[in-house]
Order: C-alpha cells, then structure tokens, then sequence
C-alpha cells in the first residue's frame, strides 16, 4: 500500500499551513516540523508536530523518516539572512527526500524572472532575475532539478503574491490591510494602471494536492503556473475588499497609494523594509503567468470567485463584523 505520510515545513506560515490542512482533510498523515514547543512531538489539529529545526539536517532527516512527500514552504522570516539560509535549508529537505525517495514539492516565486519573461510567463522562460533573492531562488530550484535525477522527484508549483483567511507574513496582511481591524483604507503598492498576479492561498494548496494524486505520472522536475486572480489595473482587488467592508455593514474603505518613500526614509534602518524595496519592480510592471500546462495535467485549474475568497479573506483576518450580512444592516 502507498504511503501517505507528508512532512511540512514551514506549517506555520501561510502556505505551508494551508497545504498541511488540506493533505490532513484528504486522507494524509501530516507531520509539521516547528522551532519551539514544549513537547518533541505533539498531536494537534489532526497533525503531529514535530519540534526540530529546518536549519538542522539531522531534525529535517529524522522528521521525514517514512514520508513519501515533503512540503518545502519554508522561508527565513522578514527576508532577513536570505542569502544566508534559503539554500542551507533546502539542501537538508533535498537530503532527506532522497533518503525516502520522497516527492519534494515548493511553492515557486516570481523572483525567478526578470523583464524579459514579462508580460506572460511561461514555465519554460529565461530565469534573468534582478534582485539577489531572485538569484538565489534561481539557485534553489537548479539544486532541487539535479535532485530530480538522483532519487527524489520535484513539483514547483508557482504563484502570485499570496492572500487568504490565514496568509502569514504576505503583501495583503502587511501591506493592503491591517489585520485584526476594521477595513477603513486599503493601500495600493502597484502603479497607476499596473496589473498584478494574486493568488488565493486554499486555491494553491488544492493544487499542490491534486498534483501530488498525479506525482508518479508527471516528470521528475515538474513545474507548473497557476493563472490566480489577475488585477488588471491593479484596483480590482481592493475594490472587491471594499464590496465585502460594505455588505458587512463597514464604511467604504479609502484608497492610497502605498508609502514607497517612507520605505526609503526606514530602510536604512530596518532590514525587511530594505529587502521589500528590492522587490519593488514587481509593483511597477505586469507580470502574468500562462496556466496552459496546469489545465493539460489537471483538467481544471482551482479558482474561488474573487469575492468569495474576499469574504473568508477578511474573516480570517479578523477584519469583519461577525455577524452575517443579513444581521450586520437591520435596517436592509
């Protein structure tokens, strides 16, 4: 019998907890590896957490032991020691997957390409970053394709800017909005007219999990685009946020551009914000991916309605009444 045992890293965060709930809802073992705790292994939510740390070979190899798949969502926080910890960490996951002959698969980024794969990115453009993140992301997925030709496979699967009811640390719960708060302005980080990819978190996860059903008929390095929720002009978002704010009985929410020049003024002096301007580019041109691949192997690629996942969105992050719409406006 297959074995169905998975081992997330970076559980905590905002995709890789999405993934693990959703391999827990169809059928799997999920093994969360997290720092801290007070308990080397812990049963909660229907996972066992495991207490070790992704830095450390040993913790990654011994957490993975009897796992076909593992879940590389992983990233230094805030951005801060990127160059320092993205590649050391997934050298370990690579270790460990080739230990069981496990499935890896990552959450890919955009970081990857530079302006002469834009608008529309395919899976097989030129990877010409312009930011040192975008290098070395370019740096981990090379390691993770020779991977895939000595005893592990590899899915990637690639998105836009991340948002859901749980997102972590992400443009939309740091940038757009404020969670655990009343909507009452949303920021705009793009320019003017400027279309930008988003990516609703339970709709990537889903598609991490129907790929994996398929695993053993995909090739070994396997990389797919995901389509997401295209902001044509880069408003359409924050207007469906606005849409939500009202039917809950909220005020409608001011729109501002988002403050780049305090970014410049902190970035001496905060490490994140520093590394969030080199990013910046992102904001200021389109950047879409073509699905075509995805479609041809699923049949289909998982969209929740925009606001429909607005609406989740913001109850997640604490950013709506309770009450439904029905009891919010008595007077409706």
């Amino acid at each position: 019998m297959e074995r169905q045992t998975a081992l997330v890293l970076g559980a905590t965060g905002g995709i890789g907890g999405e993934v693990a709930r959703q391999l827990r809802d169809a059928g799997w073992q999920v093994r969360a590896l997290r720092r801290g705790g007070s308990l080397p292994m812990e049963r909660k939510d229907g996972m066992d957490w495991v207490r070790g740390d992704a830095m450390n070979r040993e913790d990654v190899l011994a957490a993975a032991r009897g796992c076909s798949v593992i879940v590389h969502a992983v990233n230094p926080p805030g951005y801060r020691r990127w160059a320092e910890l993205v590649l050391p960490m997934v050298d370990n996951t690579i270790a460990a997957a080739r230990a069981q002959r496990a499935t890896i698969v990552l959450p890919g980024t955009v970081y990857n390409y530079g302006p002469d794969a834009f608008p529309l990115v395919r899976e097989d453009a030129p990877q010409n970053p312009l930011t040192r993140k975008g290098m070395v992301r370019v740096e981990l997925e090379q390691r993770l394709r020779v991977a895939s030709g000595d005893g592990c496979r590899v899915i990637v699967v690639r998105a836009g800017d991340f948002w859901g009811p749980r997102p972590g640390n992400s443009w939309f719960s740091q940038g757009l909005v404020k969670p655990g708060q009343a909507v009452k302005v949303v920021n705009l980080p793009g320019s003017r007219g400027v279309g930008h990819l988003w990516s609703y978190l339970p709709d990537v996860a889903c598609t991490m999990v129907e790929l994996l059903q398929r695993r053993e008929s995909l090739e070994p390095f396997a990389v797919f685009h995901m389509a997401g929720h295209w902001d044509a002009d880069g408003t359409q978002l924050a207007q469906a946020i606005s849409r939500v704010v009202i039917r809950y009985g909220g005020a409608q929410p001011a729109l501002r551009a988002f403050p780049w020049w305090l970014t410049a003024l902190a970035a001496p002096f905060m490490v994140t914000l520093r590394e969030l301007r080199e990013m910046r580019y992102l904001w200021q041109v389109p950047l879409a991916m073509d699905n075509g691949k995805l479609l041809a192997v699923l049949g289909h690629e998982p969209h929740t309605p925009l606001d429909q996942a607005m609406t989740a969105t913001l109850e997640g992050m604490g950013c709506l009444s309770t009450a439904p719409p029905a009891l919010a406006s008595p007077a409706d």
